[in-house]
């Protein structure tokens, strides 16, 4: 079957290792189930895969992808969860958590098997382009807004960095369940994007805001770090699920966050409970994931790019 794949690790020069080409079918297996890939959501999770990060050199020739949304043995229009082992559910009771791809051949194929376990029924109501979006960043943002930030409808929350994939998921369903969004970026016109999204206003990194919030969303790390402390009331909450520009920031801001009482709260990936509370989400009340691209599979090389560049605004979907 066709597939795009890493074939060779290089953490400088991560594209590199990225080919195209034919790799075996899944093979059947207890509890698991094959299913029939229509659309398949690119994630940063994949550039780092082609950096070594989480993908050993042993674990190659690896099929990249941990979302997808696709038909199942039976017919049914299904929605991956792509985190495996956390249940027990198709693996050993003792196997550590791992994201697909850091074990499991990916999503980036024409067809994946997963356990069964891990598939939820597609709601009618969103194409599996839109299906396909959700299962890693999506839910991630709604992890780190209604799981873990601690706040209710009229609280106002800060969006680091819009325009990558969580940050304008957290700004759609932040504004979509009643909280107040503000948003930061470089670029202008992705500044007005977020504020068409949802957001109330947006701002350059750095700048200062008009008054203090209640939550932070952070995904870039070194570079907005003292910029989110300093932008949340006493007790405020920052939630951190990424540094893609690194994660040592130059100061560390704990003074603030003593005196304040701030909290800050990791956070990763989401349950398959809240997947499925989030498609119910999506479906009744007409949220949609930000799509930035649509491509084939055979030019997925160009989503990395797009990716890589930091040029793109919301999701980057492959088709089957």
């Amino acid at each position: 079957m066709f597939a795009a794949y890493a074939a060779r690790i290089d953490r400088d020069q991560p594209l590199s290792g990225l080919e195209l080409g034919e790799r075996p079918e899944p093979q059947a297996r207890p509890g698991w189930t094959t299913v029939n890939v229509k659309a398949a959501s690119l994630n940063h999770h994949d550039l780092w895969s082609l950096r070594g990060v989480g993908l050993g050199e042993e674990s190659l020739p690896m099929i990249l992808g941990c979302d997808a949304a696709g038909i199942d043995e039976d017919g049914n229009e299904v929605v991956l969860h792509s985190v495996i082992g956390q249940s027990g559910h198709g693996v050993g009771p003792k196997e550590p958590r791992s994201i697909l791809t850091e074990r499991y051949q990916g999503t980036f194929a024409e067809k994946v098997t997963v356990p069964s376990w891990n598939l939820l029924p597609k709601p009618k109501e969103l194409s599996f382009e839109e299906a396909a979006c959700l299962p890693t960043a999506w839910l991630t943002a709604y992890r780190m807004l209604f799981t873990n930030a601690g706040v209710r409808p009229g609280d106002s929350v800060l969006v680091q960095g819009a325009g990558g994939g969580v940050a304008t998921a957290a700004i759609v369903l932040g504004a979509a369940a009643g909280l107040r969004m503000l948003a930061t970026s470089r670029d202008e016109a992705k500044r007005a994007r977020a504020v068409e999204l949802g957001a109330e206003s947006a701002y350059e990194p750095g700048e200062r805001l008009p008054r203090r919030v209640d939550a932070v969303i952070e995904t870039v790390g070194a570079a907005t770090w003292s910029h989110s402390v300093k932008s949340l009331k006493p007790g405020g909450t920052l939630v951190i699920s990424g540094a893609t520009s690194g994660p040592n920031p130059k100061a560390a801001e704990l003074n603030r966050i003593f005196f304040l009482e701030l909290k800050v709260v990791g956070s990763t990936m989401g349950g398959k409970d809240e997947l499925e509370d989030l498609l119910s989400f999506c479906a009744a009340r007409g949220v949609r994931p930000v799509i930035d691209s649509v491509l084939p599979l055979d030019r997925a090389p160009e989503g990395f790019e797009k990716m890589a560049g930091g040029d793109l605004f919301g999701k980057v979907v492959l088709t089957v």
